[in-house]
């Protein structure tokens, strides 16, 4: 089944579906009954994953305006939209911060969220039940040393989801906030450019969210009855208090 062709059951947009949180939320909409339009950089990934839950993977990087122009015009419907591409680069002071990574983690967090949002609200309206779901963190919540880059980010893209709740009060279409604390993905290897003892060591000591937890967290908010709306939902390991703070055995 093709994006570009009409498809008689809901459909949902998941961006960041190479892996991790994306490719689960991607097969848990699926078995939701939503066909789903997967968009990553890494397509061959988002491919896989669509063959194994009939969806339909696109090539999208939400850095690039023309990539997600181009995603967009191959989607004619669509009910949800997961903003879930993002990520954190480097763990520097601000003192010693990497303006680059600044600007990638902007880009791809927040210009991302902006670009996939503003093309398809029309369409998400129109279907008389859209809903918006951003996956922020809980870096959108609190900040801490060495974060200022992605926190910043997060809160960034966290401000964009809800002045969205406001403006759009009163149209079919709701907004839900996603804020996962740790979570065992690639993100922590991405972070730190592929040091996997650096990556790894993160998550020593407690058991942390799988990208599976979050994607239910995810379906359960989209499939409440339409005149409910789950604003922002926050889930962390048990093991985990705040953004600083765990227990570690």
């Amino acid at each position: 089944m093709s994006a570009d062709q009409q498809v008689s059951r809901r459909v949902a947009v998941v961006t960041g579906a190479s892996a991790g949180i994306g490719a689960a939320t991607a097969r848990r909409l699926a078995a939701e009954g939503f066909h789903v339009v997967l968009g990553a950089r890494r397509v061959d990934r988002c491919r896989r994953v669509a063959e194994e839950i009939g969806g339909t993977a696109l090539p999208l990087d939400v850095a690039e305006p023309a990539s997600v122009r181009a995603f967009c015009e191959r989607v004619p419907e669509v009910h949800v939209l997961v903003n879930n591409a993002g990520g954190a680069l480097g763990l520097e002071p601000v003192a010693e911060a990497d303006e680059e990574n600044w600007r990638r983690m902007w880009e791809s967090n927040v210009m991302g969220t902006l670009r996939m949002t503003k093309a398809l609200l029309d369409r998400l309206v129109a279907s008389g039940d859209g809903h918006v779901v951003t996956v922020t963190s809980i870096a959108a919540l609190e900040v801490y040393d060495g974060g200022a880059g992605y926190t910043a980010a997060k809160h960034a893209q966290s401000a964009l989801h809800r002045t969205l709740r406001g403006e759009l009060l009163g149209r079919p279409v709701r907004f839900t906030e996603i804020c996962p604390g740790m979570v065992e993905t690639e993100f922590s290897l991405v972070r730190f450019g592929g040091d996997e003892d650096r990556a790894s060591a993160v998550y020593q000591g407690l058991t942390p969210l799988t990208a599976e937890d979050v994607a239910d967290t995810i379906a359960w908010a989209v499939t409440r009855p339409s005149h409910v709306n789950i604003d922002q939902i926050v889930l962390k390991p048990r093991d985990q208090h705040s953004v600083t703070r765990a227990h570690r055995s």
